[in-house]
């Protein structure tokens, strides 16, 4: 879809009161916040040649991180000490976290516009990592619905700024356990379920999905969609069972299962710790226009280089995405340059752009923690 029919149509619901441009969008609630239309305007206009996304670009990317990830986790495994354990086992993290964000794109990209890209990013990372595409692709297009961004409606939304200060590290200490619990979801209640309807309903709509959501309810798969949730389900079904019986008939020594459930956990904390900044986590469930979506978001743009590693695949542009979901990741930093020459020091534009993950995390907790008292 192209920038200007996505503005569009996610522009079709009604807007919030009017709020000039130059108003403190922080300090009122994110529903008050109307749309920004000038700065909607520019990010179209600006844009409309960055839609379309480069196979050469996509391929190399993913597969350069797909082989750089598995090929740390060997040395992490066949490495003389523990230190040297320690070095392949971050490489192998930051690779394979690169390789794994890739299924963000996957719910972005356009039908056809990179054939084959779905079944390799499924079969070399999204089974054997037990994160096939299905759980987030159907999840991801709502948290982008106008209207159901932030509402009880999204699957990918917590007001974390306005619960309890123990539920952000809590948010992130839970992920550590994601590849245990991907374990069971695949080796023990993909089975059951097919024999059990009343259990398949309820893993369905609860435990098929990257959701943090817990009112969520996901619905069944319908039409293509279906089978491919199907053939990518009964791969990660047949990898978690081999996984369980390599660890209880010993086929795999134990040390080299460890390895691999660390890093994958790793990975996962890591993803989480960068999800905890990829919004404000403001808004309290109410309907946002498209510029209070964007200003619940976060932008972490140059000159620091560490986003690269910890928001990669564009993901360091995540506000900026809110904005232009149909712009391919490697072609955000240019669309970000231009809106930032383009429009004026007082566009709502620059009030989502931060310096750094430490300084969003603490403004999470301490937000939190005032929400608690108030």
């Amino acid at each position: 879809m192209l920038a200007m029919n996505t503005l569009v149509d996610r522009l079709s619901a009604p807007a919030a009161a009017p709020v000039p441009p130059s108003a403190d969008a922080g300090k009122m609630p994110k529903s008050a916040i109307a749309d920004d239309m000038a700065m909607i305007r520019a990010a179209s206009e600006l844009t409309r040649d960055l839609v379309q996304p480069s196979p050469r670009i996509y391929w190399t990317d993913f597969l350069a991180s797909t082989f750089i990830g598995y090929a740390g986790i060997a040395a992490a495994i066949l490495a003389p000490s523990i230190v040297w354990t320690l070095v392949a086992a971050v490489i192998a993290v930051v690779a394979l976290y690169r390789a794994g964000s890739f299924i963000h794109e996957l719910t972005h990209i356009r039908k056809n516009a990179l054939p084959g890209f779905r079944l390799a990013w499924n079969i070399l990372v999204g089974v054997p990592l037990l994160i096939p595409s299905f759980m987030y692709e159907g999840i991801h297009s709502l948290h982008h619905n106008r209207t159901k961004y932030g509402t009880v409606e999204d699957p990918e939304y917590l007001p974390l700024a306005l619960m309890k200060p123990w539920t952000v590290p809590l948010f992130v200490v839970a992920a550590a356990f994601a590849p245990l619990a991907l374990v069971f979801r695949y080796g023990v209640l993909t089975p059951l379920s097919v024999l059990i309807p009343p259990l398949r309903r309820v893993v369905v709509e609860r435990y098929s999905g990257m959701i943090i959501n817990p009112l969520f309810r996901r619905k069944p798969p319908e039409g293509e969609f279906r089978r491919q949730w199907a053939w990518q389900e009964g791969g990660a079904w047949a990898w978690a069972s081999l996984l369980i019986a390599a660890g209880v008939f010993g086929w795999v020594p134990l040390r080299a299962l460890v390895i691999f459930g660390a890093i994958a956990s790793a990975t996962l904390v890591l993803n989480q710790i960068r999800t905890l900044v990829a919004h404000l986590w403001e808004n309290d469930g109410e309907v946002l226009t498209v510029t209070g979506q964007f200003l619940d978001s976060v932008n972490v743009p140059p000159p620091g280089l560490l986003p690269e590693l910890w928001a990669p695949v564009g993901l360091r542009y995540h506000a900026l995405h809110h904005l232009l979901p149909g712009v391919p990741y490697h072609s955000l930093a240019e669309a970000h340059r231009r809106l930032k020459d383009a429009l004026p020091s007082d566009s709502q534009y620059h009030g989502a752009n931060y310096d750094s993950l430490p300084k969003l995390v603490i403004n999470l907790v301490a937000g939190s923690a005032r929400g608690s008292a108030a």
